[in-house]
């Protein structure tokens, strides 16, 4: 049985103690976290590493007022002593008395079948690295540089909050990356291949090493061969999977809620009204599978629950914390996320895609006459107020006359998110999911995002041919 992070009893002396200068809200989230990395670069391992962090946050909210207060002793002083703080710098005039009653806890304990990578030797973490190397170099002579890096994390959580919510999460994520390079006579060209999920060591079961390193350095030898990309208006084609991230930033990041209540989303005043094509239904689920931002309970402690936010092209919904919800008087939808105990929540996507369509991908690419066909988009930048957006493409190819041709270099798709929304002429009936860190506010918090196969019937190429 695993024991608990912090004795309810404990819990609740110290939410009563935050609440005593007259606050309407408090909250403790505790964490425990575990971790360990690995780099095996140029045929060696140059870092392997593992470490532990644990603390606890407290948030009182009173009125308009958050105060926030982080502190590393789990102590019932160390945990009072946060609580005055936070209380402190979330005080006004007045005061007042809130007892506070917790419910049963909810646990989420891990499930079972889970390999946790803290009971796994080293020694085979730095064997995946190395087949995943070997494996890189062995796809072709040009490849010329192999960086293999591991990582796994086991992230207990406890949530408890002055509405007598009590509930508590065991989280493991694994997850492999490879970043090949190849060189010919176009330069020094990347591939990059990066697989996790919210599972134990045996993700490795799923995506063998050497599948890894071997598609990254087939990416990055691809590219010895690419032609400078077009420029201009084009149909763009986005691969299953590949597009993902352009939702998730074009216009996932509109769809929360403190962008929204800040007047600072393109989405403003848009609910219930249409915003994309009728073939466009776009859902957050921080349930679904096993994917990288699944989740039991959010960092509130609220069920992760399936969220549409568009619905055959209507604005349907806001991804929601517990502080917007409130204040606009709605339950939380399962979306208030933090980098660590030393951070505040904020509404974030978990995992974000568009629903499959009912059309066959190659179909898709056989009614282009001539665009790009987009596998992988690299990083980009996004302002949610308007919706613009630039992203690099990490690997893409022409399509002419309804077939994928030769490959394409150095390309970008410049656009609008809710443009881009609109102009989604066929959606495709498969679908796959991407894997990444999503950046906000400072904090990094893990997601998916995904999609079939979708056909933009233009977006802005930039590309260096001539």
């Amino acid at each position: 049985m695993t024991v608990p992070l912090i004795e309810s009893d404990v819990l609740q002396e110290t939410l009563d103690h935050a609440l005593r200068g007259g606050g309407d809200f408090a909250e403790v989230f505790v964490e425990d976290r575990r971790s360990s990395n690995g780099r095996f670069d140029d045929g060696r391992i140059e870092e392997l590493v593992s470490g532990r962090d644990r603390g606890a946050g407290l948030r009182v909210v009173r009125g308009e007022t958050t105060g926030f207060a982080h502190t590393a002793d789990l102590s019932r002083e160390g945990l009072l002593h946060a609580a005055e703080a936070a209380a402190g710098a979330a005080r006004g005039v007045g005061g007042g008395t809130h007892t506070v009653a917790l419910g049963a806890p909810s646990p989420h304990p891990i499930a079972a079948g889970v390999v946790l990578p803290e009971t796994v030797e080293k020694r085979r973490k730095v064997e995946l690295l190395a087949r995943a190397d070997a494996a890189a170099r062995a796809t072709g002579s040009a490849v010329t540089s192999v960086t293999a890096s591991y990582a796994d994390a086991r992230r207990r959580i406890l949530v408890a909050n002055s509405d007598g919510l009590l509930a508590d999460d065991d989280r493991v994520r694994t997850r492999l990356a490879v970043q090949c390079v190849a060189t010919g006579d176009t330069g020094m060209q990347t591939g990059h291949e990066a697989p996790g999920r919210t599972m134990g060591f045996e993700l490795f079961d799923n995506f063998a090493p050497e599948d890894v390193g071997r598609r990254a350095a087939q990416r990055a030898l691809t590219l010895l061969d690419a032609v400078p990309a077009p420029s201009g208006r084009l149909p763009v084609v986005l691969k299953r999977g590949a597009g993902g991230v352009l939702f998730h930033e074009a216009c996932g990041h509109g769809l929360e809620a403190d962008h929204i209540l800040k007047d600072a989303s393109v989405f403003k005043g848009q609910m219930g009204t249409s915003v994309a094509s009728p073939l466009v239904t776009l859902v957050d689920d921080g349930g679904y599978a096993q994917e990288w931002g699944t989740l039991a309970i959010d960092d509130e402690g609220h069920p992760a629950q399936r969220n549409v936010l568009i619905e055959n092209g209507v604005l349907t919904d806001f991804m929601w914390d517990v502080v917007r919800a409130r204040k606009a008087g709605r339950a939380p939808s399962g979306n208030g996320r933090r980098e660590s105990y030393r951070h505040l929540p904020m509404p974030r996507m978990t995992n974000t895609f568009v629903l499959e369509g009912a059309t066959d991908p190659a179909d898709i690419i056989r009614n282009v006459d001539f665009g790009i066909y987009c596998v992988q988009l690299g990083g980009g930048q996004v302002d949610p107020a308007t919706g613009d957006f630039v992203f690099g493409v990490t690997e893409a190819y022409l399509i002419e006359k309804g077939e994928v041709t030769r490959p394409i270099r150095a390309a970008q798709l410049i656009g609008n998110g809710p443009d881009v929304l609109r102009m989604v002429d066929a959606v495709g009936n498969d679908f796959e999911t991407w894997t990444g860190m999503c950046g906000k506010q400072g904090q990094s918090v893990p997601v998916s995002s995904g999609q079939p196969t979708v056909l933009v019937r233009e977006m802005t190429v930039g590309g260096t041919a001539a």
